[in-house]
């Protein structure tokens, strides 16, 4: 049991989560750790303890944790390590991946090396133990760490996001919602991510249809006054996925935004099969300067029956300098419906691509379009690696055989 102890502190201070929850389930003891654990600023380590964990906390334990937590946090993990280790001179500071999705800086001196992710500690501590932060402190963790629209991948953020869509009620929606008139874009940009991931539970509660009234009421008007292009990029795509009426306005009226990140967002904007007037405002944005509006417009260009002159802007998007704007031409292409000569033979090209994904996928699309080239243009993918374990593209090749080969 000892040796289990041991290596339980080893795998807590290495931040190896998995190692952490299988040591725990083997009868490490996880009391021993969960102080360090919160003082090292992991969420994904603490939460590994906690949820394997067999037994609730004592509450002068649970008090303990939460305190601790708080003085980290209002501290910061540089501030508190220069205090214990009176260590001068700069932080060697780098962004690390905790757990599976969401990022948090990792601070080293002094010998000492701790996350900053204390408030997302706090806030699932205070959720676990049933203590309602104030929403508008919630607010504050979520964009503690942000410049202009933020990291929305930061733990902080993610973590008082995930307490506050839990916390399903008119009260708590109000009260976030109204951060979207805030002098800061920080808190605007959180307030239209919030909206996006609340459309996304609407199984969680039988009131769901009051949020959707809501957001379909405050979205349009918001679009139209939002002047930071980073949180209006947002809006529109929240405005996008809820399908609302207003999605082709909007989209006609921002194709020339000057911020290329609204622009990203105009393509997606628009019911498919395009009609004429936004086919041209989508054939545009594949001129664009930006490679990534350029990009996006590929994805939906891609996928439509084209007559000329419009084809000519989605054969320009597959013979584009930027390679991501190629990879996205031919993966949305090589499944799209213009089956044109021209387009065959733009696939066909492609096949000399330095990038082994765009040749699958222009290999994928002349199968899909009986090519007699077919059979060839496997050959020149190459052998796939196990990334592509899950991918259905390599089908393509016996599915081809199955309807074209005498024998097939």
């Amino acid at each position: 049991m000892a040796e289990l102890d041991a290596r339980l502190c080893a795998a807590v201070a290495a931040y190896a989560v998995e190692t952490v929850e299988a040591l725990v389930e083997a009868g490490a003891d996880p009391d021993r750790v969960l102080l360090r654990a919160v003082e090292g600023g992991s969420p994904a380590v603490v939460s590994a303890i906690l949820d394997t964990r067999g037994t609730p906390l004592p509450e002068a334990e649970r008090d303990r944790l939460l305190v601790a937590a708080r003085w980290w946090y209002e501290r910061g993990a540089e501030g508190e390590l220069r205090r214990l280790t009176g260590a001068e001179g700069p932080a060697d500071t780098r962004w690390v991946r905790d757990g599976t999705d969401d990022r948090v800086e990792e601070v080293t001196l002094g010998g000492r090396t701790v996350r900053g992710g204390h408030g997302a500690v706090l806030t699932q501590l205070e959720w676990r133990y049933r203590i309602l932060a104030p929403v508008g402190e919630l607010m504050a963790r979520a964009v503690r760490h942000e410049d202009g629209a933020g990291d929305e991948e930061h733990v902080d953020r993610s973590a008082a996001c995930w307490v506050l869509l839990s916390r399903r009620s008119a009260e708590t929606w109000r009260e976030v919602v109204a951060y979207h008139r805030h002098p800061s874009p920080a808190h605007r940009a959180f307030v239209a991510d919030y909206l996006a991931l609340d459309a996304l539970m609407p199984g969680v509660t039988p009131h769901h249809r009051w949020y959707e009234k809501r957001r379909a009421e405050l979205l349009p008007g918001w679009a139209d006054t939002e002047r930071d292009g980073g949180v209006l990029a947002r809006v529109l795509r929240v405005v996008t996925e809820e399908e609302l009426p207003e999605a082709r306005e909007f989209g006609l009226r921002y194709a020339g935004h000057p911020d290329p990140r609204v622009r990203s967002r105009v393509p997606w904007m628009f019911d498919q099969p395009l009609d004429p007037e936004t086919t041209r405002a989508v054939c545009d944005l594949g001129r664009d300067p930006d490679a990534g509006v350029r990009a996006e417009a590929a994805g939906v260009l891609g996928g439509e029956e084209l007559g000329e002159p419009d084809r000519a802007a989605l054969l320009a998007l597959l013979r584009d300098a930027d390679p991501r704007v190629r990879h996205r031409a031919v993966r949305a292409t090589a499944r799209g419906a213009d089956r044109s000569p021209e387009v065959t033979e733009a696939l066909a090209e492609l096949l000399d691509a330095e990038e082994q994904d765009v040749r699958l996928s222009a290999a994928y699309g002349l199968a899909l379009r009986d090519d007699p080239r077919t059979a060839e243009a496997y050959a020149r993918v190459g052998p796939l690696g196990p990334e592509f374990a899950h991918d259905t593209r390599p089908e393509g090749l016996w599915r081809w055989r199955l309807r074209n080969e005498p024998n097939g």
